[in-house]
C-alpha cells in the first residue's frame, strides 16, 4: 500500500503537467494546473481582493472565517463558466477594483454585517473575478485542470488573509489588520482610477 506521501506526490505530478499530445506546441503546455495556480497569485488586483476575503472572514470569526473563503471560489467558478461561455457582464474591471475597495474598507472600519450579507457581498465580487479569468483562459488550456489550479491558488490567498486576520487576537494585531484593510482599499482605488 502506498504511503500518504507517495499518494500526495502522485497527485501533484498528475496536476503539475499539462496533458501531453503527440502534436503539440509550447503554447498548449501553458494551460495546466501550474498556469491556473499562478494566475490569481500573479495579479495584484486579484491578490488584494482574495486576501481581503480571508482577512474579513477571520475578523468576523466563526462561521464567516470559513464561509466567505468557500463562497468566493464557488461563485467565482460560476463567473468563470460565464466568461468561458462568452456571456457578457458589464464593468468587470470596475467590479474587480471595487472588491478591493469595499472589502478593504470593511476590514478597516471593522464592519460586521450578518453572515448572509457578507456572503452576498463576497459572492457578487467573486462573479467579476471569475468572469475575468474565464475570458482570459488560454485557448490551449484544459479547463478542468486549469480551474483546479486556479481554485487552489485562490484558496491559498484566502488562507494567507485568514492567517493575517488571526493577528486580531492581540491589540497590536488588530491595528495591523485594519491597516492592511486600508492598504487593500487604496490599491483597489488605484485600479479603479487607472493608476495601477
Amino acid at each position: 500500500m502506498k504511503s500518504p506521501q507517495q499518494a500526495l506526490l502522485l497527485l501533484v505530478a498528475i496536476f503539475w503537467f499539462s496533458p501531453l499530445y503527440a502534436h503539440t506546441d509550447v503554447a498548449s503546455l501553458q494551460g495546466g494546473f501550474i498556469s491556473g495556480f499562478m494566475h490569481p497569485i500573479l495579479g495584484l488586483d486579484h491578490v488584494v481582493a482574495m486576501v481581503a476575503v480571508g482577512l474579513w472572514g477571520a475578523f468576523l470569526g466563526k462561521p464567516a472565517i470559513w464561509v466567505l473563503p468557500i463562497v468566493f471560489p464557488l461563485v467565482m467558478a460560476f463567473g468563470g463558466a460565464l466568461g468561458v461561455a462568452g456571456v457578457e457582464i458589464p464593468y468587470i474591471e470596475t467590479g474587480i477594483a471595487l472588491s478591493g475597495i469595499v472589502i478593504g474598507l470593511a476590514v478597516l472600519f471593522m464592519i460586521r454585517p450578518p453572515i448572509w450579507i457578507a456572503a452576498i457581498i463576497v459572492g457578487t465580487f467573486a462573479i467579476f473575478h471569475g468572469h475575468a479569468h474565464g475570458t482570459e483562459l488560454p485557448n490551449s488550456a484544459n479547463p478542468l485542470i486549469f480551474s483546479i489550479g486556479f481554485v487552489t491558488g485562490t484558496g491559498l490567498l484566502h488562507l494567507a488573509g485568514i492567517a493575517m486576520g488571526e493577528l486580531t487576537r492581540w491589540t497590536w494585531g488588530t491595528a495591523v489588520v485594519r491597516a492592511s484593510g486600508a492598504v487593500i482599499a487604496l490599491i483597489g482605488l488605484g485600479f479603479l482610477l487607472g493608476y495601477m
